[in-house]
């Protein structure tokens, strides 16, 4: 990539930053969120991408510190998101940060990577990649969609209970044009002939529950708020979600969101949904 696109991208993100993003993100109410997380003490923790704003090296040892509460790489999975990937080189500077938490139990880098935790599988795919300015599409690619493939067998022959991580919003309706998955058909198609038990995705900083097609019924399609934004509208809210798993039970997926409210700014719940 010139030089000349590769600051031009993340000049307009800079610009970006200042005159929109810096209003609606809040490093305080990320803080609040957090130790919300910690009170609770989930089993395991899973983000699902935009750690920093711009992909610049040293945005990462800060994202590290202050995430630092949600535990060790065996308590929490991470997947890169399309501000992590911003510019070529971004992710190996990611990678040098957070590798050990978006890795495989064997160790091996690359995605989509698999982790066994009791009777769940987290399989965590990389869709972050450097794009032109004003766009933030993403892309799953064929080998990874053929490693998805297979993994996905694989749990389903061992009993797991499968959870896959993407950050793009995988399915071809309700995304806005110059933010969706590039090849959201070939995951579709992935999703209908291999099924799975939960997809979570980010990107679009809004809680949303969608469903695909599956071999043996609906996936739910569960999507992210995000843990940083300034409480402003009941559909832009600081949140996240408390997911009980329950394979085999009458309620298998069960989801506590707990964000800031609009009146008195405090962690709580603010919703429950059944997919």
């Amino acid at each position: 990539m010139p030089v000349r696109a590769l600051v031009g991208k993340r000049l307009t993100g800079v610009i970006n930053w200042h005159r929109s993003r810096a209003t609606i993100h809040s490093m305080a109410v990320l803080d609040a969120i957090i130790d919300d997380i910690a009170i609770h003490k989930p089993d395991h923790v899973a983000l699902t991408g935009d750690l920093v704003n711009v992909g610049y090296p040293p945005e990462f040892p800060v994202a590290a510190a202050r995430l630092s509460p949600l535990g060790t790489p065996d308590h929490v999975s991470i997947i890169p998101g399309n501000h992590d990937a911003y510019v070529r080189g971004s992710l190996d500077a990611m990678a040098r940060v957070f590798g050990p938490f978006m890795c495989g139990d064997d160790g091996e880098t690359g995605y989509p990577y698999l982790r066994v935790r009791q009777n769940i599988a987290l399989i965590g795919m990389n869709t972050g990649v450097p794009t032109a300015p004003f766009f933030a599409t993403g892309t799953m690619g064929r080998p990874q969609g053929e490693r998805l493939a297979r993994l996905l067998q694989d749990t389903r022959k061992s009993g797991l209970f499968r959870v896959v991580m993407i950050h793009h919003p995988p399915l071809r309706r309700g995304v806005k044009f110059g933010r969706g998955l590039t090849d959201a058909k070939s995951f579709e198609r992935i999703l209908r002939e291999e099924g799975a038990e939960l997809v979570l995705h980010g990107h679009n900083h809004r809680f949303s529950i969608h469903h695909a097609a599956g071999p043996s019924g609906p996936v739910p399609v569960l999507g992210v708020g995000s843990a940083s934004a300034v409480p402003g509208t009941p559909q832009h809210l600081a949140e996240y979600s408390l997911i009980r798993l329950t394979p085999g039970g009458s309620q298998p997926i069960r989801i506590e969101r707990r964000g800031i409210g609009l009146h008195d700014r405090k962690v709580s719940e603010i919703g429950i949904s059944v997919p």
